[in-house]
């Protein structure tokens, strides 16, 4: 084997955990080579989730808030403002970037790319794109540790430690390595909104009240026949016949994936939505007939992005959302998950379609959506529309420490912490069913409020032991659907890709497993390198015992 192909750490997965924990091998001295996935770098931060979902600002440090900060200093120049004047635009909600502040939250997605590629060309890290892992014999395990991995053209390449930094979790998978892809039940942890989920009123937690499945809901007495009051007729696309199950029970379903749309107004960059060749109106019946069951609401969250952009994301009960046909996604072949994405790439072309066009959509709603368009400077490959699709959840680790709930809400610390998360629990809808009362229903749907940042345990991005040595997790972490669904946010899997990075570069070093590395010694590392790993602050706890 050429020792060109061999290195002290291979990354594979180029998401922004991959590039942020290359970046910091590189920085420890080893050498190191990032394998992508697809044929662009930094995952969804690139791939139009413009707008950072926080929760809150101060628990990000080191390499994730240098590439936040790396954004405002871009925005700062004149030249970035093509299609607006910087005073003309106005950051919204969470991401709201204040006068004060260092880093700048929302950014179009052709900005995270240009500054990810700096980075990573000023680090001189070696890359490696469109590459698939060979997940059938193509990870070489030796006294467990891989020591070899193969990608399906052939290609090998060695290394004394691996991070896999996939939304999918390949690597993990393909290495043996325990996972689970689903929900759990609630009882299973101890908690309280897991599981299936068809409540459509609040539950009440420790911090508030978590609402399951009342949000991104469809409106009463939406008929699911082809033929509208005819059983005989068969279902409309996507929704099953019965309902999902007792609530709070386990499944192997996974919510919804979609594409995060950028889009403009600018008649000077707007690209206008076409018709797809393989247009089925079925697909969009539900659509329409939620809309005339009184729908009045635009299905789409639309947050600015500089230049007269957005960072469009799914809402309402039928939206860019391909609720239940994600399913067979974390386990397809290669060549599946193209079809998948395919799938979901029309579906989603048809929807903004009929949306502008299609005459049962009130007028005010298709005139919004004809002032809409996607953007001639995005994606230009793909004529705009976004290169990766949104795996908002695929495989997670099951190691020797899982977050759950209870860490979410402040009930349990860890001793181990390697990077702190403060977002809601946020889980889309799962299925859509035929209720009891006859009409159609959105199943999984949760919204929690997480009261105060939490620290993420070390243990929870290793393999238990006994498992692979040399391989770190900081992605498809060990953590339940509930826990999963806040620490799932990019700048938290930024901060675990470099705490990954540290843990596996210091456990080389000592030729040790990543499972023998004195936390201590990963502690000062990563404070030294500036990582938040915890913050004073009132939990919802404290608050309760005064």
């Amino acid at each position: 084997m050429s020792e060109l192909n061999s290195f002290d750490v291979i990354i594979y997965g180029a998401t922004s955990a991959g590039i942020v924990a290359s970046l910091q091998v590189a920085r420890m001295g080893k050498t190191v080579l990032l394998i992508g996935t697809t044929n662009r770098v930094g995952g969804l931060t690139t791939n139009g989730l413009g707008q950072t979902d926080i929760g809150n600002k101060e628990i990000f440090g080191g390499i994730s808030r240098e590439f936040y900060q790396r954004v405002r200093r871009y925005y700062e120049a004149p030249s970035a403002w093509q299609w607006q004047q910087p005073e003309d635009y106005r950051d919204g909600g969470q991401s709201t970037t204040e006068a004060n502040e260092d880093a700048r939250w929302t950014f179009e997605p052709r900005v995270a790319l240009a500054v990810f590629k700096a980075m990573l060309t000023e680090a001189k890290i070696p890359l490696v794109l469109d590459q698939q892992l060979d997940r059938k014999g193509g990870v070489t395990v030796v006294d467990g540790r891989i020591r070899m991995i193969r990608m399906c053209t052939g290609e090998c390449y060695k290394a004394d430690a691996f991070i896999d930094a996939t939304y999918e979790g390949d690597l993990m998978a393909a290495a043996g390595v325990s996972y689970t892809v689903g929900r759990e039940a609630n009882s299973a942890y101890g908690e309280t909104v897991n599981g299936i989920q068809t409540l459509t009123h609040g539950r009440t937690l420790l911090g508030g009240v978590a609402y399951n499945a009342e949000h991104h809901q469809l409106m009463s007495k939406v008929d699911p026949y082809v033929r509208a009051g005819d059983s005989s007729s068969g279902l409309l696309p996507g929704i099953d016949p019965y309902p999902p199950g007792e609530i709070g029970s386990a499944d192997d379903l996974i919510q919804a994936y979609c594409f995060r749309l950028c889009l403009t107004d600018h008649p000077g960059n707007r690209i206008p939505f076409d018709r797809p060749e393989n247009y089925d109106s079925l697909e969009y019946e539900l659509l329409l007939r939620n809309i005339e069951s009184g729908e009045t609401m635009i299905p789409l969250i639309h947050s600015s992005m500089p230049n007269r952009k957005t960072d469009s994301n799914n809402r309402r009960g039928v939206s860019t959302d391909y609720i239940g046909q994600n399913y067979r996604y974390p386990e397809a072949s290669s060549d599946e998950r193209k079809i998948i994405f395919q799938k979901h790439l029309e579906y989603t072309q048809g929807l903004m379609w009929t949306l502008a066009h299609n005459l049962r959509v009130p007028e005010s709603m298709r005139l919004f959506f004809n002032e809409w368009g996607l953007c001639r400077d995005e994606f230009v490959e793909t004529g705009g529309w976004p290169a990766e699709l949104y795996v908002r959840e695929a495989r997670r680790l099951c190691s020797d420490y899982v977050m759950t709930q209870s860490n979410c809400e402040g009930i349990t610390d860890v001793p181990d912490p390697v990077g702190m998360a403060a977002y809601m629990i946020d889980s889309h809808h799962v299925c859509r069913y035929v209720g009891e009362d006859g009409f159609a229903h959105n199943e999984g749907n949760v919204q929690a409020a997480v009261n105060a940042p939490y620290s993420i345990s070390y243990r929870s991005i290793i393999p238990r032991r006994g498992e692979i040595e040399n391989l770190v997790i900081p992605v498809c972490l060990s953590a339940t659907h509930v826990a999963f669904g806040s620490i799932r946010m990019e700048p938290i899997f930024m901060v675990l890709g470099q705490s990954a990075a540290t843990a596996a570069v210091l456990a080389l070093s000592k030729g040790i497993a990543v499972q023998n590395l004195a936390y201590p010694e990963l502690h000062e590392q990563l404070v030294a390198d500036g990582q938040v790993l915890r913050v004073v602050i009132s939990t919802i706890k404290d608050v309760l015992s005064t």
